[in-house]
């Protein structure tokens, strides 16, 4: 285990002056500006952003030194092989399903938390974990937007996991957390559940957003990170839907033309490569789905001879 006790150390690891990490953490406002990203339900989303230089040693804490600890395997987000399948596979052919969400995560997040989470005692003398934590909090919460807030979020939710998933374990329910939405699969009775995981995490100062709370019985549609889990994980039938008839038109009509006849300014090759992503994705989640192999073999061939 590396164990930084001297300032030198560790401005040398993440490849900053003393000086310059020192002085980036006495002037955080001029450091961030502030942002909203549009959500899907309407509302927007409020962003802390960093400037360049703080940007990057953030990136380098998140990179650097944010690894040397242990992640919580119940977490399915911000981490190495994670990712949306991954969250949506323990759930799959489940009776039920219960997804619960974290209010306000991010900006319910206390200094002192980060301080013991991401920058312990035991790793780093107590003036680096005080600059450490300056360098990654801000307005109170952990700012999003920022790269080392993700990572740090999982470390801060890490005793939560093992509490809940312990829990979980002894009662055969399937616990999975993706950021702050946590999704449960098995038989239980609901309100029991939810009752112990609302308790839990009041202890650590956070609150359940009940307007998020979904109750997914195996009769109905069953979605987990954006996928159908009802039998397996799956890209849901209206995404392919879409897809399949945006290629459709490009195959007939050629990507150019497509793209003018539904008034979209966007060069065609860019075009095809945001269709290939999204081919891609269907191919990660299914990796066996005929059309979407012919898809990805067109859509490679067309690229070739596109500007």
């Amino acid at each position: 285990m590396i164990v930084y006790r001297e300032t030198e150390t560790l401005a040398r690891d993440l490849g900053f002056s003393a000086r310059t990490l020192y002085a980036v953490s006495n002037s955080l406002p001029r450091h961030y500006h502030s942002a909203e990203l549009p959500k899907r339900d309407g509302t927007v989303r409020h962003l802390s952003v960093p400037d360049p230089l703080l940007k990057t040693i953030q990136r380098r804490i998140a990179d650097r030194l944010l690894p040397l600890l242990p992640v919580s395997p119940y977490a399915t987000a911000y981490r190495c092989g994670a990712g949306p399948l991954r969250n949506a596979a323990p759930h799959a052919g489940k009776p039920l399903i219960l997804k619960l969400d974290i209010r306000d995560f991010f900006g319910s997040v206390l200094y002192s938390a980060v301080k013991e989470s991401a920058f312990p005692a035991s790793i780093y003398a107590e003036p680096l974990r005080v600059l450490l934590t300056m360098l990654c909090y801000y307005n109170e919460g952990l700012p999003q937007g920022a790269p080392s807030s993700p990572a740090i979020s999982n470390l801060i939710l890490r005793d939560f996991d093992r509490t809940v998933g312990s829990w979980c374990a002894q009662r055969d329910i399937a616990y999975t957390r993706y950021c702050d939405d946590l999704t449960f699969s098995g038989s239980f009775d609901a309100g029991e559940l939810q009752g112990f995981v609302q308790a839990e995490l009041r202890r650590q100062g956070f609150f359940l957003n009940p307007r998020k709370t979904r109750l997914l019985p195996a009769g109905g549609r069953q979605i987990v990170t954006g996928l159908t889990v009802n039998q397996h994980p799956a890209v849901p039938p209206r995404l392919r839907r879409e897809l399949r008839q945006e290629l459709y038109y490009c195959q007939r009509y050629g990507a150019a033309e497509h793209l003018a006849r539904t008034g979209r300014d966007l060069p065609p090759r860019a075009y095809l490569q945001s269709l290939l992503g999204r081919v891609s994705y269907v191919l990660q989640i299914e990796p066996g789905r005929t059309e979407a192999l012919q898809w990805r073999a067109w859509l490679l061939e067309t690229l070739t001879h596109t500007i």
